[in-house]
């Protein structure tokens, strides 16, 4: 698909159940790995990053969407989270976390790529970075390197990651 075949739109809060089949398009699996039941983003670790989104502050999304069906393609979006409740990703209550998954049937046409650069330009009109966590050998962890964001954190027991990258053109500290 095309950029001229592909309308990127923000996401709202009727979104809902497209933001839980992303989510679950966005658990990485290890080769060989099984996938989990879809029920798995019902889990308060996943739901929280999902539910009832954009009724907070410091929801913001965009979808992608095929002009020719309306159909979803994929979705990318930041949430606060808070110390007391953090997300997989979190740094501080400033920062929201990205989410970002694209249906795999339309994986590797730079659909992702063209979702980031629209969330980033959003963000960059609320805050200063963004935040994720990603598993080093997820191929995501790759693209997310060459977008500029920074590794600031290394899990001990396994190969996970926190990532930030500043989208107000300073560098990360």
């Amino acid at each position: 698909m095309s950029q001229h075949t592909i309308a990127v739109v923000p996401l709202t809060t009727a979104d809902e159940a497209l933001l839980a089949a992303m989510t679950y398009e966005a658990i990485y699996l290890a080769e060989g790995a099984v996938a989990p039941p879809r029920s798995i983003v019902e889990e308060p670790g996943l739901r929280k990053y999902y539910a009832s989104f954009g009724t907070r502050a410091g929801d913001i999304g965009v979808k992608a969407v095929a002009r020719s069906s309306g159909t979803a393609l994929g979705a990318a979006w930041v949430r606060l989270f808070t110390k007391e409740a953090p997300g997989y990703g979190y740094v501080d209550d400033e920062t929201p976390e990205l989410s970002i998954a694209i249906d795999p049937a339309y994986r590797g046409q730079g659909i992702g790529t063209l979702l980031l650069a629209q969330l980033f330009a959003a963000v960059a009109q609320e805050y200063h970075a963004i935040t994720l966590s990603v598993w080093t050998d997820n191929p995501a962890y790759r693209l997310y390197q060459r977008l500029g964001f920074t590794v600031v954190k290394v899990e001990e027991d396994n190969p996970v990651v926190t990532m930030v990258k500043r989208v107000d053109g300073e560098e990360i500290e």
